[in-house]
């Protein structure tokens, strides 16, 4: 990449689909984990590897800040590391949008969108014995990305995406042990059951139970 010049540094902010490249390429890198909690992040190396100018990483550092990924330590940046009380206050905000959402789908689904969430779940047990943790992350996120949908909520979908966006959460689906993989089955077969029956109440309660087996899971490995 060539040298920035002193131009560059007066430029007009970077168009907003490169930005925007930027921001879901570090975002996601954070969130999945590649980039440790208290790793230092440096604007001119950000730049150089990303190929681009420091004007996007510029203003990406300025959304991640807003999301509560990373803070600014010693006029730089440090991808955001989240206290055992900071994690819980997530997971609960998790529950109960979660289990909402749940409560929902229960009620709004179609047949076929029942037929389908059945379906991810039985892919899931599928896979088990063949499948890398990542590839069960991703029929985890499947499942419940399945029955956020069938909510029917635009805004709750909103605000349990941008809840979720943290490493600790995606980062734990991937360590999980056998036993706790036999679990977490049962409480997807739990939550199954609960919205094949229709049961918003039973269903709500059950993905809320879900969510915070999930921060147990997390504390214990921060412990």
């Amino acid at each position: 990449m060539p040298p920035l010049g002193r131009t560059d540094q007066r430029l007009a902010p970077a168009p907003i689909n490169r930005t925007t490249e930027v921001y879901e390429q570090l975002r996601q890198a954070i969130v999945e984990g590649s980039i440790r909690p208290n790793e230092r992040l440096i604007e001119s190396d950000l730049a150089e590897r990303l190929g681009v100018s420091r004007t996007p990483v510029r203003e990406t550092m300025l959304r991640l800040a807003g999301d509560g990924l990373i803070v600014s330590q010693r006029r730089g940046w440090v991808v955001r590391e989240h206290s055992a009380e900071e994690i819980r206050e997530v997971y609960e905000i998790r529950a109960a949008l979660e289990g909402f959402a749940a409560g929902l789908a229960a009620q709004r689904a179609t047949d076929a969108e029942l037929t389908a969430i059945e379906a991810i779940h039985q892919s899931y047990i599928d896979s088990i014995q063949s499948s890398s943790r990542g590839h069960l992350v991703e029929h985890n996120d499947a499942f419940h990305e399945a029955i956020i949908a069938a909510a029917r909520n635009q805004l709750l979908a909103e605000q349990i995406h941008r809840n979720s966006q943290y490493y600790f959460i995606h980062r734990i689906a991937g360590f999980l042990s056998d036993e706790e993989v036999r679990i977490s089955i049962e409480g997807h077969e739990e939550l199954v059951r609960a919205l094949m029956g229709r049961d918003p109440v039973l269903s709500e309660q059950v993905a809320r139970a879900r969510v915070f087996d999930g921060l147990e899971k997390v504390l214990n490995r921060i412990r």
